[in-house]
C-alpha cells in the first residue's frame, strides 16, 4: 500500500512517500523532486509537468497552468474573469458553469469538493485534504522530543507560507503527542507572482519607451518575460547589487536587456511589502496572544526568500526568524505524515491534531410567523475542526435549511452560499403538535460542511409506569407571541458566539435558539411554558435531500472519470507508437554510424552501397510520409531493416567472441586429455576408474579434436564478408557435451577405505560387550520414558 502526501501548488508540485525510514520526497522522471503544475495537450496526448512547461512558449494556447484558483468557481466568478486576463490560454465554459480544472485553509466548501472530484477523477484515494499550514505544523511538531507535556502550558509557534500565489498565517499550540491550531489568517492574493507581476509590468514599459514594443500584445514574449522576471527576482534574494536581464530574439527580432538590484525592486514593490503585517496582526489578535508568548516563528514557501519579506515579519515580532523547515517541501512531508497516521499499513507515534474552520457558518430557515426565517450560527470562525453539532427544531411540515458563510468579508469577490438541506417527511404529531426534529451538522476531516442525518422523535407515554426515566426538558413555542420569538432570534446568535469561545467537545446537541440542551435553564427560559413528560421514545431517520453550490453531479463525475480512463489509455498506445518510431530512428542512426567504422570489414561494397542507400531512404521517409504512423508500421519497418542488418551484426558479434569460445574448447580438451595420459601411467589418483569407461573418453576427445581442427580449418578459409561455418553457440553446445560427458568418468571419486577403529566397532556389535562393560547399563530406560510419555499424554487429554 502506498501513502503519499501532495501539495498541489499555484506553480510547482511536491510528492512525498511514507516509508519504513520515514518520508521521502521523491523525484519525478527528470530525477526532479519539484514538478511544474502544468499540463500541454496535443492532438493525441499530453504533455505533464517538466515536459509540459517546457511547451509553455511553444504551445501557449495548449498548455495550461495557473488552474489552482479556478477550482470549485463559476465561470462567472470574478475571480474567474480576474484569472482570465492573466493566462494565456482560452477558458470555456461548461454546460455546469463550472470553469475548469494540500489546499490552502482559505480554501472554501465548493473549493474543497473540487479538489476531492479532481482527486477521485485521478483515480486517488484521499484520506484527507489538509490545510497547507496545518500539515506544515505536523511536519514541525511530530519530530519534536521536547515539547511541554499535556498539562503544562502549551508551546505556541507561528507558521508563515508565501507561495506563489497566496499568503498564509496559523499560530498553533504544541503538547507532547498534541497539535491544536489556534487561529489562521490568510491574504489569498499576495504571493510571488505579485513580485513577478510588478518586474514584468517595469520592464514593458521600459522596453516600450527603450526598443518601441510594445510586450503585452505578444503572448510569447510576455511569458518569456515573466520567467526570466522570475528568475532575476531569485536572484536578488542572494545578491544586492546590480544583476542584468538579457533576452535573445524577444521580440520582432530584437535583443532587449536592462538590469535591476535589490533597492530598486523593494522600493518597487514597496505596497505589497505593507501587506505582510497585516495578516501577522490579526492573528495574533484572534489566538488572544502577546509577541512574548511566541516561542518561534517558522517560515516556509519560495516567496518568503525574499529579504524584505523575512524584514517584515522580524520587525512585527521582534523575534528572528526560524528556517529549519525545508521551505518547498514541508507542506508535502506533513501531508504524508497525515496519511501514515490514518493509514493502517503504518505504525506512527500517536499525534493528535485539531483543526480549525476558516469561516463562520450559519444556518437559515423559514419560520411560520408571517413568512419570517431563523437563523443560528453553527460553527464560528477559528472553531476547532472536526466537529459535529445537533440542532433541535419543532416542525409540523418538511423544512429547508440554508448554509452559508458569514464572515466573508476577509476575502475579495466573495460567494458565501454551501449549499441547501431538505427534511423530508416531517409531519405532524397525533395531537397537532409540532413534532421535534434533531438535525446533526459537521464540518468533517476535509474541512467540508454537511448536514449529516436528520431523525424525528416521537414520544410514547406509558400510563402507570414510573420506573422510565424523565425526558429531558424541552422549550415548547407554540404558545408564544411573535415578540417572543424575534427575542429567541436575538438569544440564537448570542449563543451560537459564546459557545465558539467555549470549551469544546467532539459533538454538541443544541436547540434552534442557539442554546445547548441538558442545561441549566436560562432568565428567558424561565418564563417559557415548560412541560416535562415521562415515557418511551422512538427515533425515526429522515431522508435529507442536499442541493450544494457548484457540485459536480455524479452523472458527470463519472464521465469525467471514464474520459480520463480513456485519456491514459490513449497516452499509453501513444507513447507506445512514439517507442515504435524512436526504435526505427535510432536504428538508423545507430546502423549507419556502425557500417563506417566496426562493421566495414563484414560487409561487401556491393552491400554497403545497398544498405546505405536503404538507411537513407527510412530516414526521409520518418520525416515525410512516415511522420505520422500506426505503431505497426514501425515496427514491421524496423523488422525490414534487421533483414538487412542483423546478418552483418552477427558476422560481427560471432567474429568477436569466436575466439574465446574456441580457446575454452580447446583447454578442456588439453585437461581431458592430461586425465588419460596420467591414467595410463599408472598415477594413483586414478586406478579406480574403469578401463572401459577411459577408452569412451578417449575415443570422444579424439573426435572432438577433430571437429574442433575441421571447424577451424574451414573457417579460416573464409573471408570476413561471409556467414561463419560454426558458430558461437555451437562452440558452447559442444563445450558442455564434453563436460557432461567426461566430467562424471574422470572425476569420479574413489571408493572409501575401512579403517581400524571401525573394524573394532564392528566386532564388538557381534561378540558382546567389551572391556567389563555391563550390557543392561546402556540399555536405555524405555520403561520410564514410556510411562511418563503416557502420564503426559493423559493430562494433555484431561486439559
Amino acid at each position: 500500500m502506498s501513502v503519499v502526501g501532495i501539495d498541489l501548488g499555484f506553480l510547482n508540485c511536491y510528492i512525498a512517500v511514507a516509508r519504513s525510514g520515514g518520508i521521502e520526497t521523491i523525484a519525478n522522471e527528470y530525477s526532479d523532486r519539484c514538478t511544474p503544475a502544468c499540463i500541454s495537450l496535443g492532438s493525441r496526448t499530453r504533455a505533464i509537468g517538466n515536459a509540459a512547461k517546457s511547451q509553455i512558449v511553444t504551445n501557449v494556447r495548449n498548455t495550461i497552468h495557473g488552474f489552482k484558483k479556478l477550482h470549485g468557481r463559476s465561470f462567472d466568478d470574478p475571480i474567474v474573469q480576474t484569472e482570465r486576463i492573466r493566462l494565456p490560454y482560452e477558458l470555456q465554459k461548461m454546460p455546469n458553469g463550472s470553469a475548469g480544472v494540500k489546499i490552502p485553509s482559505f480554501f472554501t466548501d465548493a473549493e474543497r469538493r473540487s479538489v476531492m472530484a479532481a482527486a477521485q477523477v485521478a483515480g486517488l484515494n484521499c484520506l484527507r485534504l489538509m490545510n497547507e499550514t496545518t500539515a506544515v505544523a505536523l511536519a514541525y511538531g511530530i519530530y519534536k522530543q521536547d515539547l511541554p507535556p499535556l498539562d503544562e502550558k502549551p508551546r505556541n509557534v507561528v507558521f508563515i507560507d508565501m507561495g506563489h500565489s497566496a499568503y498564509q498565517v496559523s499560530v498553533c499550540a504544541f503538547n507532547k503527542g498534541k497539535l491544536k491550531v489556534l487561529a489562521t489568517t490568510f491574504d489569498p492574493y499576495l504571493g510571488g507572482r505579485n513580485f513577478d507581476e510588478a518586474l514584468v509590468d517595469y520592464f514593458c514599459e521600459e522596453f516600450k519607451t527603450k526598443y518601441k514594443i510594445n510586450v503585452k500584445e505578444n503572448s510569447r514574449a510576455l511569458l518569456r518575460l515573466y520567467q526570466e522576471c522570475e528568475k532575476l527576482k531569485k536572484l536578488m534574494s542572494a545578491n544586492a547589487s546590480d544583476l542584468p536581464l538579457n533576452i535573445e530574439c524577444f521580440m520582432n527580432d530584437l535583443d532587449v536587456s536592462s538590469k535591476m538590484n535589490r533597492a530598486q525592486f523593494e522600493q518597487l514593490c514597496a505596497s505589497l511589502f505593507i501587506r505582510v503585517e497585516p495578516p501577522l496582526k490579526a492573528v495574533m489578535e484572534q489566538a488572544n496572544l502577546q509577541r512574548e508568548d511566541i516561542s518561534s516563528i517558522e517560515i516556509v514557501g519560495g516567496a518568503t526568500r525574499i529579504p524584505a519579506v523575512k524584514e517584515q515579519i522580524t520587525k512585527f515580532f521582534l523575534k528572528d526568524i526560524s528556517t529549519t523547515l525545508n521551505a518547498d517541501e514541508a507542506v508535502a512531508r506533513g501531508c504524508a505524515l497525515q496519511c501514515a497516521i490514518l493509514s493502517p499499513a503504518f505504525k506512527v507515534r500517536e499525534f493528535s491534531i485539531t483543526d480549525l474552520v476558516p469561516y463562520s457558518i450559519t444556518l437559515r430557515w423559514k419560520t411560520s410567523f408571517e413568512d419570517g426565517t431563523g437563523e443560528c450560527e453553527v460553527f464560528c470562525k477559528n472553531h476547532p475542526a472536526p466537529f459535529s453539532k445537533v440542532i433541535t427544531f419543532h416542525k409540523k411540515e418538511p423544512f429547508e435549511l440554508e448554509a452559508f458563510y458569514t464572515n466573508l468579508h476577509e476575502v475579495p469577490y466573495p460567494d458565501p452560499r454551501i449549499g441547501s438541506f431538505t427534511i423530508q417527511n416531517v409531519f405532524p404529531q397525533s395531537d397537532g403538535d409540532s413534532s421535534k426534529v434533531k438535525v446533526k451538522v459537521r464540518v468533517n476531516i476535509h474541512g467540508i460542511f454537511s448536514v449529516a442525518s436528520a431523525s424525528v422523535i416521537e414520544k410514547q407515554n406509558v400510563e402507570g409506569d414510573h420506573s422510565d426515566a424523565p425526558m429531558e426538558t424541552e422549550t415548547s413555542f407554540k404558545n408564544e407571541s411573535k415578540d417572543d420569538v424575534d427575542k429567541m432570534q436575538v438569544d440564537q446568535e448570542e449563543g451560537g458566539h459564546q459557545k465558539c469561545h467555549a470549551e469544546h467537545t467532539p459533538e454538541e446537541e443544541i436547540d434552534h435558539t442557539g442554546t445547548k440542551t441538558k442545561s441549566a435553564p436560562s432568565d428567558k427560559q424561565d418564563r417559557l411554558n415548560q412541560t416535562i413528560k415521562k415515557g418511551k421514545v422512538k427515533s425515526t431517520d429522515l431522508p435529507i435531500q442536499s442541493s450544494l453550490c457548484r457540485q459536480l453531479g455524479q452523472d458527470l463525475l463519472n464521465s469525467y472519470i471514464e474520459n480520463e480512463g480513456k485519456m491514459i489509455m490513449q497516452d499509453k498506445l501513444e507513447k507506445e507508437r512514439n517507442d515504435a518510431k524512436n526504435a526505427v530512428e535510432e536504428y538508423v542512426y545507430d546502423f549507419r554510424d556502425k557500417l563506417g567504422t566496426v562493421y566495414e570489414k563484414f560487409i561487401t561494397q556491393e552491400d554497403l552501397n545497398k544498405l546505405s542507400a536503404i538507411l537513407e531512404d527510412t530516414e526521409n521517409w520518418l520525416y515525410e510520409e512516415g511522420e505520422d504512423q500506426p505503431k505497426q508500421i514501425y515496427v514491421d519497418k524496423l523488422q525490414e531493416l534487421k533483414k538487412y542488418g542483423q546478418p552483418i551484426q552477427m558476422r560481427y558479434m560471432e567474429h568477436e567472441e569466436r575466439p574465446k569460445a574456441l580457446n575454452d574448447l580447446g583447454k578442456k580438451i588439453q585437461l581431458v586429455m592430461k586425465v588419460i595420459e596420467a591414467y595410463r601411467n599408472k598415477d594413483e589418483r586414478y586406478d579406480h576408474l574403469d578401463p572401459t569407461e577411459v577408452e569412451k573418453v578417449e575415443k570422444y576427445i579424439s573426435d572432438a579434436m577433430s571437429w574442433l581442427n575441421s571447424k577451424m580449418n574451414a573457417q579460416n578459409k573464409l573471408s570476413l564478408t561471409q556467414d561463419p561455418v560454426v558458430k558461437v553457440s555451437e562452440i558452447v553446445a559442444k563445450s558442455k557435451e564434453l563436460d557432461n560427458f567426461c566430467n562424471p568418468i574422470i572425476y569420479k571419486p574413489k571408493p572409501k577405505v575401512e579403517v581400524a577403529e571401525d573394524k573394532a566397532k564392528a566386532n564388538s556389535e557381534h561378540n558382546g560387550p567389551m572391556d567389563g562393560q555391563s550390557g543392561t547399563e546402556t540399555k536405555p530406560d524405555t520403561t520410564k520414558d514410556s510411562s511418563q510419555h503416557t502420564k503426559s499424554s493423559g493430562e494433555m487429554e484431561v486439559d
